[in-house]
């Protein structure tokens, strides 16, 4: 990633926060990030990098993931 692409560490920990949210409310849901991502319309493996926080979702994907997990998305992003 060129230098002018590198987010700053605390963008960082936000993103890597939210994806601990997402995989909380998953494991608590009960889903495997396979079925979250059929509910959500996506791929595992983008389920995968936003849990891990190596994928910055757009707004819309988190919309999804959140009435996938029929959570609301301000418990994902806090």
């Amino acid at each position: 990633m060129p230098p002018s692409d590198r987010q700053p560490d605390w963008v960082l920990a936000h993103r890597r926060a939210i994806g601990d949210h997402i995989r909380a409310a998953r494991l608590q849901a009960n889903l495997t990030q396979e079925r979250l991502a059929e509910l959500a319309d996506m791929d595992r493996q983008a389920v995968n990098r936003i849990e891990q926080g190596h994928a910055s979702p757009k707004v819309d994907t988190l919309i999804r993931i959140a009435a996938a997990l029929d959570t609301p998305l301000a418990d994902l992003v806090r």
